[in-house]
C-alpha cells in the first residue's frame, strides 16, 4: 500500500497546531512555542499542505477552525496529550522507579473513589504508583478521557457516552435537603407530589437537569426553581427558607449541619448512574489496568448495587409499586 503523505506529519507540527488553536492568535502561539511567527506559520501550511484541506480561515482579528480543522484537533489533542503522558510515565518508571496513573473523579464520589485507590496503593507491594487526580464534572471529565489526559474516571451519566467502555459501579438517588423545622423532616421519606407548589433549588450543571426536570414536569410543580453551581449556595438557599434542594444522595455524605435534613425522594424513585469509564483497548500501562479491575470491584461494595455493564437506557423516572 503506497505511503500517504500525511504520514510525513509529525509530533511537532501537531503541537503547534494545538497551541496554536488555543492561544487563537499566532504571535502569542509563537512566544509560547519560542519559536518565530513565520516559522509557526510555515509549519501550519506544510500541515494543511500534507493533508489537503485547510485546517484554519485567517483574518486580520481571529482564527477559526474549519469544519476539517476541527475534526484534525480532536485527534491531535488526543496524540499530544497521549505523548506528553507517556513522557511522564517513562519519567516516572525510570528516574523515580514508579508507575503514573492518571484518575478523574465528580466531587460527590471522591470520597469513595479515594478510599479505594488507597487501598490498591497499599496492596502493591513492593511496587511504587504515583496517581494524578483530576476532579471536574462528568462532561468535562468525559471528554478529556477521549482526549487522552486522564487514563479513567468516575462520573455519573444518564446516557451511555459514545466511544469508552463504562461499567456502571451503583446508583445515586435524588434526595430532598430541607430545614429541620420543616413537615418533611420527620417525615423519613417523600413522594414528589409532597413537594406540591414549594421551590426546588438544584444544580445548573451536570446530570441534574436531565434527572429533575422530567419528574417536576410529570407533578406539574410550581416556580421554576433556583439553578446555582456549588452544594453550599444551594444549602444557604434551603437554610435561609427560600427553598427544598433537590440534589444526588452522594452530595450529602459530608453534609453536618445541625439545621438541615436529608429526605428520601420516593415514588418516583429517580437514580443517576455512577460509571467506571476509560478508553477501550490497550492500556497506556499495566498498572493502570490493575486499578481499573480493583475499582470496578471494590466501588460497587460502596454503593447499594450490584455491577452491571451500561445498556442503550438512559435513567429515567420510575414509580414504585
Amino acid at each position: 500500500m503506497a505511503a500517504l503523505p500525511l504520514r510525513a506529519l509529525t509530533l511537532r507540527q501537531l503541537q503547534f497546531f494545538s497551541v496554536l488553536v488555543e492561544e487563537g492568535q499566532f504571535g502569542r502561539a509563537a512566544r509560547r512555542l519560542a519559536i518565530t511567527q513565520p516559522a509557526l506559520s510555515n509549519a501550519i501550511k506544510q500541515m494543511e499542505k500534507l493533508l489537503g484541506a485547510e485546517l484554519l480561515s485567517r483574518s486580520t482579528h481571529r482564527l477559526e477552525l474549519t469544519p476539517v480543522g476541527a475534526e484534525v484537533l480532536a485527534r491531535t489533542d488526543f496524540l499530544v496529550n497521549t505523548f506528553e503522558v507517556a513522557l511522564r510515565d517513562i519519567e516516572s518508571t525510570v528516574q523515580r522507579g514508579r508507575a503514573f496513573v492518571r484518575i478523574g473523579v465528580i466531587p460527590s464520589a471522591s470520597a469513595r473513589v479515594a478510599a479505594a485507590a488507597s487501598e490498591f496503593l497499599k496492596s502493591g507491594g513492593e511496587r511504587e504508583v504515583e496517581l494524578a487526580w483530576r476532579d471536574a464534572p462528568s462532561n468535562a471529565l468525559l471528554a478529556e478521557l477521549r482526549s487522552g489526559q486522564i487514563d479513567m474516571a468516575v462520573a455519573a451519566i444518564t446516557e451511555p457516552p459514545g466511544g469508552l467502555t463504562c461499567i456502571d459501579l451503583f446508583r445515586d438517588p435524588l434526595v430532598l435537603v430541607v430545614r429541620r423545622d420543616h413537615a418533611l423532616a420527620a417525615a423519613g421519606g417523600a413522594n414528589w407530589e409532597a413537594i406540591g407548589s414549594e421551590r426546588l433549588v438544584l444544580f445548573e450543571s451536570g446530570s441534574m437537569p436531565a434527572l429533575g426536570n422530567p419528574a417536576r414536569a410529570q407533578f406539574a410543580q410550581g416556580a421554576q426553581p433556583y439553578r446555582v453551581s456549588y452544594s453550599e449556595t444551594l444549602y444557604a438557599l434551603v437554610r435561609s427558607g427560600q427553598a427544598l434542594g433537590l440534589m444526588p444522595r452522594l452530595y450529602t455524605s459530608s453534609l453536618r449541619d445541625p439545621e438541615l435534613a436529608v429526605v428520601p425522594l420516593l415514588k418516583p424513585r429517580i437514580e443517576r448512574r455512577v460509571v467506571l469509564a476509560y478508553l477501550p483497548g490497550p492500556m497506556r500501562n499495566v498498572v493502570a489496568q490493575e486499578l481499573i479491575a480493583f475499582l470496578r470491584e471494590r466501588l460497587p461494595q460502596a454503593g447499594e448495587a450490584t455491577v452491571r455493564r451500561v445498556s442503550g437506557k438512559g435513567a429515567r423516572a420510575r414509580r414504585q409499586p
